[in-house]
């Protein structure tokens, strides 16, 4: 059975930093791409972050500017999103699914605000 147990969101000031993470199992993790994707309200979904399996390729999306980085464990089996100096537009439900698999996991709030 697979999982996807996001964790780590909260509130965030502007400037500060704050670190995702995704616990994963119930699949062979070391052979599957991750993604984090994102969703505010009356906004639609929209893809942050892409690592490949081995963890040497990552893409995100524009809006990123290099702010976050996305990161893996596959002896954990655990991917991670690392936003630093977040704005306020980051705020949103952050999901991580398997890429190719079609499961999602319940998704972590971060809220970014003074």
């Amino acid at each position: 059975q697979v999982q996807l147990v996001e964790s780590g969101g909260g509130l965030v000031q502007p400037g500060g930093s704050l670190r995702l993470s995704c616990a994963a199992s119930g699949f062979a993790f070391s052979s599957y791409a991750m993604r984090w994707f994102r969703q505010a309200p009356r906004k639609e979904r929209e893809l942050v972050a892409r690592i490949s399996s081995s963890g040497a390729t990552t893409y995100y999306g524009d809006y990123v500017e290099g702010r976050f980085t996305v990161s893996r464990d596959n002896t954990n089996t655990a991917t991670y999103l690392q936003m630093n100096n977040p704005r306020p537009g980051a705020s949103a439900v952050y999901y991580c699914p398997v890429h190719g698999l079609g499961y999602w996991g319940a998704a972590t709030q971060v809220t970014v605000s003074s």
